[in-house]
């Protein structure tokens, strides 16, 4: 699990210093830079498998733009002339990287103006290779360096948890298979592409393993008694609609039995969101490190805290290990936090007076727990009393 993430002189955030847990809620006014703070580790992300270019980013989930928008620009910061990133993980072992591209005359690939993979005790990539004139400056030679560690290295698994990282954020046509997922992954695409064939693996999973994750995905939508995926809807699609080759199926508790089947195009979108977020945190083939823009999009306070609050255990039982990091703009979201479980981290993102991202991250504190036992954290949250709110 990735513990701790520097940042310095990239979009909005000049330099911060996070820790972080397994489930990381970051909160706060629109534009304040909490998309920074996940593009960020996509950027590293994409370091860490050796190149850093439009395509690699594009790949995670990093929004296109040139390098002049990556790197931080405010009237009273002198812009440093790289972008500096680092990863270190819960077992020490670190990867940091500093990145460069020219701002008027941008190169596809940017280059590495140094690079260093520590596995917590010895360190295998060294700062200053590439003041070696043999070597590539637009390839990461860690990425080549994992050839020779063993799967087990902690610097293994750190580089396999950035490399696999990526940013998620699911609309309502690509879950619903109306469109095309622009960027495909397993077990869903960024968009949530795929969603049939995820499900499909979580219920094999779960049926494998005698896990009840399905009867308590279904938990959390009352109108529903079942879901599959299935090739064989023709009876319940219109011949003119396209489709993906696997179809959800939805059956309806409340309809009569001869008519109580439904498609992922007729279903309420509330539980399509409900099943992207838990192939993520449980397929068998999801990355280990994930992260949301929005979790909370479409839907309801009610649900959508309900979701939060099995987000803990859905990753403690993930067959692989997995860490989480979103974002939210509802008020519901924080009262599914457990805030008492160092598990759980909330974080305040603001900009300062000179427009400077900035964190704090909300602890269960005797002032805030007396608060909250008069209010819920939403409340709390809306009343202005955690911070990150717009200044409207």
């Amino acid at each position: 699990m990735i513990r701790r993430l520097k940042i310095q002189g990239f979009k909005s955030i000049t330099e911060l210093d996070i820790e972080l847990g397994l489930v990381n809620c970051f909160i706060g006014a629109n534009g304040v830079g909490k998309s920074n703070i996940l593009e960020a580790v996509g950027v590293l992300g994409a370091a860490a498998n050796g190149t850093v270019d439009d395509e690699s980013l594009l790949r995670r989930g990093v929004r296109p733009g040139l390098p002049r928008l990556f790197k931080s620009s405010f009237q009273d910061f002198r812009s440093l002339p790289h972008i500096g990133l680092e990863a270190i993980g819960d077992t020490g072992a670190a990867y940091r990287v500093s990145l460069l591209n020219p701002l008027e005359s941008p190169e596809p690939a940017w280059s590495f103006k140094t690079e260093t993979l520590t596995d917590g005790t010895a360190t295998l990539v060294s700062d200053g290779v590439r003041s070696q004139g043999h070597l590539n400056p637009k390839a990461g030679l860690a990425a080549l360096q994992m050839v020779t560690l063993a799967p087990e290295s902690p610097a293994t698994r750190l580089l396999q948890q950035l490399q696999q990282f990526a940013i998620y954020c699911p609309n309502t046509p690509t879950l619903r298979g109306l469109i095309p997922d622009p960027q495909t992954r397993d077990p869903v695409g960024l968009a949530g592409g795929r969603l049939a064939e995820a499900v499909d693996d979580l219920r094999a999973w779960s049926e494998a393993n005698d896990s009840d994750v399905m009867a308590d995905l279904l938990g959390l939508v009352d109108w529903a008694v079942d879901v599959a995926a299935s090739r064989s809807v023709h009876a319940l699609l219109s011949p003119s609609v396209s489709r993906t080759q696997e179809v959800l199926k939805f059956t309806d508790r409340f309809m009569a039995t001869h008519r109580n089947e439904l498609t992922a195009f007729d279903a309420s979108e509330g539980v399509l969101y409900v099943l992207f977020t838990a192939a993520l945190c449980l397929s068998p083939r999801g990355p280990g490190m994930v992260a949301i823009d929005n979790l909370d999009q479409a839907l309801n306070p009610r649900l959508v805290t309900a979701l939060t609050s099995r987000l803990v255990g859905w990753l403690s039982r993930a067959p692989t290990p997995r860490q989480l990091m979103f974002t939210a703009h509802n008020p519901a979201v924080l009262d599914g936090l457990d805030l008492d479980n160092d598990a759980v981290r909330l974080f305040a993102v603001d900009r300062d007076s000179n427009g400077h991202t900035v964190y704090q991250r909300l602890l269960p504190t005797p002032e805030l727990k007396a608060k909250h036992h008069e209010y819920p954290l939403s409340r709390l949250w809306m009343m202005g009393n955690l911070g990150a709110v717009p200044n409207v």
